[in-house]
């Protein structure tokens, strides 16, 4: 039957096979430290890689005593020990004994050095820095004509925009005077019509990218009238150049996409912009046609003709209330006079003697009101409805009532 191994039987196996393997039991590799953590338990873990490969490391507490130095991003270092697997994960790694400094790590501590001066004289600055044209129509690009990543650059950028020219300006990007070709590309550029520049070349080891840490062309990016774009190495590799463009890309073709814009998604954009500008101006007609019918509706209102009309009906209004009014004050005057009528009837002396009274006076024309003012033998006058009648008094009796002078 067919033998079955659990994992741990295989890593365990595999661990063996690296006991056994003389050479991997003592030895030192060379390369540039990344992903470097300090643990609280003393252990230290890192990472050594230089341009195509990467191997992870560990230095147990107990071994610290062989390490004279700190180990810090991008150092070149030897590390001896042994190589063998972790059972756990199933990962082998190099177990170090002894680390010790690379020449190359005088390298970077002069790259650290310049870094840390140039930060202080504000070369790079956000506030320096330049925008990248978002619809650039000329890009050039300073690197080796015969690398990749020339290639790379028109490829993305023919995918993306078929239409944006590409200028290249071969460069030397490696050894003795590759500072000095990259900084006349930037000056050659910076006279023309491109819109951006980018420089760029391929990941490398800390040597092979230090053309790319001279303090010139640092200094001639930060200058530059148009916008730099750096593009050089892999995400993990970073450079002076790096600092002092306008924008990092963490490799050639990304810098491609930020550089060359989608014509695709640029139409795109055309047309919802176009659909939502038609959205704004239907909604906008259609506010001004009803803020445009209530002005009609309030001219209407506030027309003369319609005001006259109004002021009609206004006066037709107040004149049935005069007319009502006034019939209303002649009904009730009407019933004032016949009221006063009344009233004057029964004060009328013509009327009292219509019912049968008379009038008397004396001869010359005195009202007699009281027997007291005749005697005997006195001529009156008896003033009736038809006429009067002159007599003369035989007799005078008084009634003996009292009588109450009104006067």
């Amino acid at each position: 039957m067919e033998q079955i191994s659990s994992v741990s039987q295989v890593n365990l196996y595999i661990k063996n096979m690296f006991l056994r393997e003389y050479a991997l039991n003592n030895i030192s590799v060379k390369g540039e430290i990344s992903n470097c953590k300090y643990h609280s338990s003393g252990h230290i873990y890192f990472t050594i890689k230089d341009s195509t490969s990467q191997l992870s490391c560990v230095m147990f507490a107990s071994m610290r005593n062989n390490l004279a130095f700190r180990l810090e991003e991008g150092l070149s270092v030897v590390v001896n020990g042994n190589i063998s697997v972790y059972e756990r994960d199933g990962k082998y790694q190099l177990y170090a004994r002894k680390i010790t400094k690379d020449g190359v790590g005088m390298l970077y501590e002069e790259y650290e050095k310049m870094k840390k001066r140039l930060l202080a004289e504000g070369l790079f600055d956000d506030s320096r820095k330049k925008s990248i044209p978002k619809y650039a129509k000329h890009i050039g690009v300073v690197t080796s004509k015969t690398g990749a990543v020339i290639q790379d650059i028109c490829n993305v950028a023919g995918r993306r925009n078929p239409y944006v020219q590409i200028y290249l300006y071969p460069a030397k990007v490696q050894g003795d005077g590759a500072s000095k070709s990259i900084i006349k590309g930037i000056k050659y550029f910076e006279d023309t019509d491109v819109d951006t520049i980018i420089i760029g070349r391929g990941g490398g080891s800390i040597e092979d990218l230090w053309a790319f840490n001279d303090e010139e062309l640092a200094r001639v990016i930060a200058g530059c009238k148009k916008p730099v774009i750096s593009a050089v190495g892999h995400e993990t590799d970073t450079t002076i150049a790096d600092f002092a463009a306008d924008m990092r890309a963490p490799t050639p073709s990304a810098a491609a996409e930020l550089a060359v814009y989608s014509y695709r998604d640029a139409q795109i954009g055309l047309r919802e912009s176009a659909y939502m500008l038609r959205q704004q101006i239907d909604n906008k007609l259609r506010l001004l046609k009803l803020r445009l019918a209530q002005y009609q509706l309030v001219l209407q209102h506030e027309s003369p003709q319609d005001r006259i009309h109004q002021q009609r009906l206004y006066v037709e209004d107040c004149e049935e209330k005069l007319k009502m009014l006034m019939n209303q004050k002649l009904i009730s005057s009407k019933h004032q006079l016949e009221l006063y009528i009344q009233e004057m009837k029964g004060l009328s002396p013509l009327y009292k003697l219509e019912g049968g009274y008379s009038y008397v006076s004396d001869t010359d024309g005195n009202n007699i009101k009281s027997v007291k003012q005749i005697e005997k033998g006195k001529k009156l006058i008896i003033n009736m409805q038809d006429g009067n009648a002159e007599v003369t008094v035989d007799k005078v009796k008084s009634s003996g009532r009292r009588v109450i002078d009104g006067s």
